[in-house]
């Protein structure tokens, strides 16, 4: 079997074989060819190629204030969503960010103070999903965690020295709602925490 790149992990198992792997793209991220024999439902074995971008495993958390009845969201520049039709460029998302080799609830605390300024404790684990696995490794750990006005110990906005410049979002739930409903907000982690809280009925308990 071929070395497997940094951080990849194969189960055992006998429907799969990995004949090659090829580092196409390692500029920002790692885009890999993958050459593999894949055991067919009626037995047989078929030669395949796919490729897949790897970029590491990330973090996403849903900040909201029962009290105030609000979430707290990023907005920010997004340049594959720039030139896939979304005209500005700018998403509305939940704060999030790659975990850079650390656990996934130490990263979204740090991400969620650069983000927004706010410092917050051990957030409640939700999620562990795959967003886009017809190309994408990535794995999305998804937290919520309550907040309020005094948690807010900084500005937040971002890392200027990695080209962050975001904007943040007080905003009530119901408008948020409101926004995912008519388009506004269209990033998909950020849809499944809405409607998770509107699910369990958050703001209700």
């Amino acid at each position: 079997m071929a070395d497997l790149p940094k951080g990849w992990h194969l189960s055992d198992t006998d429907a799969i074989r990995i004949e090659d792997i090829e580092c196409l793209s390692d500029h920002w991220y790692h885009l890999y060819r993958v050459t593999f024999d894949l055991r067919r439902q009626n037995g047989e074995w078929q030669r395949q190629q796919r490729e897949a971008y790897e970029r590491g495993n990330g973090a996403g958390i849903l900040l909201y204030n029962r009290n105030a009845r609000t979430v707290i969201l990023t907005r920010q520049f997004r340049l594959p969503s720039f030139v896939n039709g979304n005209e500005t460029g700018m998403l509305i998302e939940v704060p999030a960010g790659l975990l850079d080799d650390r656990d996934p609830a130490f990263a979204v605390i740090a991400e969620v103070e650069e983000e927004t300024g706010y410092q917050i404790g051990k957030p409640q684990k939700l999620f562990d999903l795959f967003m886009s696995p017809g190309s994408v490794t990535e794995r999305l750990h998804l937290f919520m965690a309550e907040v309020k006005s005094e948690h807010q110990k900084g500005v937040g906005g971002g890392l200027v020295e990695e080209g962050e410049d975001i904007h943040v979002l007080e905003t009530p739930f119901e408008d948020a709602l409101a926004m995912v409903a008519d388009g506004r907000i269209c990033d998909a982690k950020t849809v499944i925490l809405l409607q998770h809280a509107q699910l369990v009925r958050l703001f209700d308990t």
